[in-house]
């Protein structure tokens, strides 16, 4: 075996090792409805509880500021957000961002969830779902209620907002010193799915309107964000927790607005229709916040 098949023998065979460890208990599956149950030592020893935040007192806080971003899914390391969008082929242990929040809503493990991202208006699941789908009466149905018929089901279109259909996420977060600790840290304060609003679906791309479907204040969902693992790319015996993913920081974003005397204005409500200095004036946010740390220790 000369060197060449020899390493090609190697990659392959780890190839093979880390797809068959992407799933638990698959080499001990004595049936396929076996693949992914945990055994008792196993569960015993998954903890899935949180890392606990540290309690920061208001007085060891030198400096903050909030500030709002935009985490575009088309971007490509910001994927494992938005995949997968059809799990009909995929197990349980493998959904989207969307579809974990929107399963966690549906069963009450989530309870804060807010129309604004101030967190001030509070909204129901029937809430949530009336900004999901869409029914709407085909001319045709129209018709037949105006001739006194009633209304075949065929001529009801109705349109829901799926994973697939997420464009984007915002999220809310403060920058902080904590002048015991001497280090800028982050804290993730809230997270809102963006999409098509549902009755501009039929639309083309360029007429939709995104808006933000609701906002979940991140501390009560963080139990059920770190039960819900992703796909790790590099290594899929080692998959990572949303908690984890987003407690770290670990995508791309884009700052839209800071906390201001000028109500919170949003970077684009002062410069206007220009794409170039809006990403400037974001780059300029974020070297505020990166710089007061280096003048910290450099003064």
């Amino acid at each position: 075996m000369n060197t060449r098949s020899f390493y090609s023998f190697i990659l392959i065979s780890c190839a093979f090792i880390s797809t068959a460890m992407a799933q638990a208990n698959l080499l001990n599956a004595r049936v396929p409805q076996e693949i992914g149950q945990l055994n008792e030592k196993q569960t015993q020893a998954n903890d899935e509880t949180p890392l606990a935040y540290g309690y920061i007192d208001d007085r060891d806080i030198l400096w903050s500021k909030t500030i709002w971003e935009i985490v575009d899914l088309d971007e490509r390391i910001n994927f494992p957000y938005y995949y997968p969008t059809d799990t009909l082929n995929l197990g349980p242990d493998r959904r989207s961002l969307f579809h974990v929040l929107k399963k966690n809503l549906r069963n009450g493990n989530i309870k804060e969830v807010y129309d604004d991202d101030y967190f001030q208006s509070k909204l129901t699941y029937q809430e949530i779902l009336d900004k999901l789908v869409a029914i709407d009466t085909l001319e045709a149905g129209i018709e037949q209620l105006n001739a006194g018929e009633e209304l075949d089901p065929q001529y009801i279109n109705r349109r829901t907002i799926t994973a697939a259909e997420i464009r984007q996420y915002r999220v809310k977060g403060t920058w902080y010193v904590n002048k015991r600790l001497g280090e800028l840290k982050y804290r993730l304060l809230g997270i809102a799915p963006v999409a098509p609003d549902v009755y501009t679906l039929d639309l083309p791309e360029d007429e939709q309107d995104l808006v933000e479907l609701f906002w979940v204040w991140f501390p009560d969902a963080r139990k059920s964000l770190n039960e819900s693992q992703v796909f790790n790319n590099r290594n899929s015996s080692q998959p990572i927790t949303y908690d984890h993913m987003l407690n770290s920081r670990r995508f791309n974003s884009l700052i839209y607005k800071e906390e201001n005397v000028y109500e919170d204005r949003k970077i684009e409500e002062y410069i206007f229709e220009d794409a170039l200095k809006q990403l400037l004036e974001s780059e300029r946010v974020k070297s505020v916040i990166r710089d007061f740390e280096q003048d910290l220790w450099n003064n």
